[in-house]
């Protein structure tokens, strides 16, 4: 299984872009393209048709030894196998947590991942334990209707002060990712830009292809 040090395409099964096509068949595109790690998220879903969908995709991700990211439920993350689960900052925080040791259904194996949208968050996110941080959203974003834009500055920001595996997350596209580059981030989530394409593989090997062009 890839390591986190060494992931920096972080891609999404996300239940709000499949445009008719199953979780399982996203999940095989994305590690055709080149994912090194890969999320799925299902907002809103039934408990059980999450817990149906993580099998199936956990089978795939496996056989390509590519980490599974389990959004909002780490009962799902630890009952399927996956590797990590991501909560945030609101829903790890608000919710009580103080440190990651203090989620329920936790395994000793099962590593978490929080979101972050300002250095005061980011801070408190690695004392909390994190193994990840994302950063964002960058730019304004469908994903998170009506949370405004942290900017290229607290990309900057993190390039100087973090010191866990951080993603830059937020409306990231091939148009824009040299200049989220420039600002110092080495690993990227990207959504919609690989969701939308009609063809997933190839997209998701557009941008793998320019994070490996830049320097590390």
């Amino acid at each position: 299984m890839k390591p986190l040090a060494e992931c920096r395409l972080y891609a999404f099964v996300d239940t709000a872009y499949l445009h008719g096509r199953s979780p399982a068949e996203i999940t095989r595109q994305l590690c055709d393209g080149g994912a090194d790690i890969i999320q799925f998220r299902a907002k809103h879903q039934p408990h059980k048709l999450i817990l149906e969908s993580a099998q199936e995709i956990i089978a795939i991700t496996s056989h390509a030894q590519i980490p599974l990211v389990i959004n909002d439920h780490p009962e799902i993350a630890v009952a399927v196998g996956a590797q990590y689960c991501h909560l945030g900052h609101e829903d790890f925080f608000d919710a009580g947590y103080q440190h990651t040791s203090e989620l329920e259904c936790q395994s000793p194996t099962l590593k978490i991942g929080l979101s972050t949208h300002a250095p005061e968050q980011a801070r408190q996110s690695q004392s909390a334990g994190a193994d990840y941080i994302a950063i964002g959203p960058v730019f304004a974003t469908p994903t998170k209707p009506g949370r405004p834009p942290v900017t290229l500055e607290y990309v900057r920001w993190a390039a100087v002060h973090v010191t866990l595996p951080w993603f830059a997350i937020g409306g990231i596209t091939l148009t824009n990712l040299d200049d989220v580059l420039a600002a110092g981030a080495k690993r990227i989530c990207v959504v919609s830009a690989i969701l939308d394409s009609p063809d997933i593989a190839a997209a998701c090997n557009q941008f793998k292809k320019r994070l490996a062009s830049a320097p590390q």
